[in-house]
């Protein structure tokens, strides 16, 4: 099984796809024509979604040079009340000032590395939304890496973690940037949801993915679930290059083998005709991992108020006061 690692421009040249699902069903069987339902790509050149109502998002055409977007999921959870509506504070916090549950997401890291992605990337997109909806200073540059990544912001609302938008790129972005845009990108104008409003900020849930370790592989099946997240490439029925992408999460939380992922991929990125196996085995496939953090709301404030982030201007929450 060849596998080539895709670097540099290689990977900027990805095109969008869809990362997340919600609940979805797989009608027929794998070996046939796979699962039904699944919405259709919009054709848009460099856009698409990585979930989409039931988890499942459309696809994008390849467009050279242009900005490709994605969605993502995960977020766990924790909440209760304080002295601001708007500003529920947990209890359970450790001397860290995060909630036990606060932490990276399965597939995150490789290696036994350092991870990349933390806790206030979550921090930083709750802020630019926080700001963005209340009118107030956009964040000040935040403190942790600006190094670049292709990424995902993932919005998930209340005790089942519905998906609220999700929305990312392929293309490497520097955080700084690349995270404010993500943030408001996937909270307004994801085309599956309506615009986030000031009212569900208090049952958000942020998850930031940091895409590594991209590599092309020989054989579509040549990945693991729940580990490798997945990009496929093919030719629709009019001949037409699509794309459709999962983050390494989707695939085990809905409980899916190699040949159902596969399948749902291609449905997703509008594949109408059945599906063999002699079509799957035309897919081009590059597998990847991610680093990926998840903060609640509640944890949001949480955070915010342990490290002592409050600027006293009258607002419930001082998102900017403590970046450089």
């Amino acid at each position: 099984m060849g596998r080539k690692r895709c670097v540099g421009a290689d990977c900027s040249k990805m095109a969008a796809g869809c990362c997340g699902v919600k609940k979805q069903k797989l009608s027929g069987s794998p070996g046939s024509g796979g699962p039904g339902g699944v919405g259709a790509g919009n054709g848009v050149a460099g856009t698409g979604h990585c979930g989409s109502d039931l988890g499942i998002g459309s696809s994008s055409t390849v467009a050279a040079g242009n900005m490709n977007r994605v969605n993502g999921l995960g977020c766990p959870g924790g909440s209760s009340s304080s002295t601001n509506a708007l500003s529920p504070t947990p209890g359970g916090y450790n001397s860290t000032g995060l909630s036990p549950n606060l932490s990276p997401g399965s597939g995150s890291g490789s290696g036994g590395r350092k991870m990349v992605v933390s806790a206030e990337m979550c921090c930083f997109c709750f802020d630019v939304l926080y700001c963005h909806l209340y009118g107030y200073q956009p964040p000040r540059t935040p403190r942790f890496t600006n190094d670049s990544y292709p990424l995902f912001v993932t919005w998930k609302i209340g005790r089942d973690k519905r998906l609220r938008g999700c929305i990312g790129t392929f293309s490497a972005m520097n955080l700084h940037p690349g995270l404010r845009e993500y943030t408001l990108t996937s909270a307004l104008k994801d085309s599956r949801f309506p615009p986030v409003t000031r009212d569900e900020l208090p049952r958000l849930f942020c998850s930031v993915s940091l895409l590594t370790n991209f590599e092309d592989v020989g054989d579509y099946l040549d990945w693991e679930v729940g580990v490798h997240g997945i990009r496929i490439e093919f030719f629709n029925e009019k001949g037409s290059k699509r794309t459709a992408t999962y983050l390494p999460e989707v695939a085990k939380e809905q409980g899916w083998d190699h040949i159902q992922t596969i399948d749902s991929l291609l449905r997703k990125g509008g594949y109408k005709a059945p599906i063999t196996n002699d079509f799957r085995k035309t897919i081009k496939l590059t597998r990847y991992r991610s680093e990926k953090m998840t903060m609640s709301y509640a944890e949001y404030i949480a955070h915010r108020q342990h490290h002592h982030y409050q600027n006293g201007t009258g607002h419930p929450l001082p998102p900017y006061n403590h970046y450089s």
